[in-house]
């Protein structure tokens, strides 16, 4: 049996915020929550809400159909510009 539909948003939101070096605070920032409310929604303590999940899509520059899909399709969807290397391989190629 897979993962149900709540671990895989909280791992893909894990992926997505290690793939582009988002903190909590970030995400909170982003969803109009407090850093605590992300914890809770990252520990499933307190559920992501329909609102988080097109919020988040938006943040990341993907589809939610992809947030939802789990998270090696999010990163593999995510944009390059999104990602945290991408700063650093640009300051490289001068």
């Amino acid at each position: 049996m897979g993962l149900g539909l709540e671990e895989s948003l909280r791992l893909t939101v894990a992926a997505l915020m290690q793939a582009t070096g988002d903190s909590q605070r970030v995400i909170a920032a982003v969803l109009g929550l407090t850093q605590t409310q992300v914890s809770r929604r990252q520990s499933g303590a307190t559920s992501w809400t329909l609102r988080d999940v097109d919020v988040l899509a938006g943040h990341y520059g993907i589809a939610a159909l992809d947030l939802l899909a789990g998270p090696t399709r999010a990163c593999e969807t995510l944009p390059a510009a999104r990602r945290r290397n991408a700063n650093a391989e640009k300051g490289m190629a001068r």
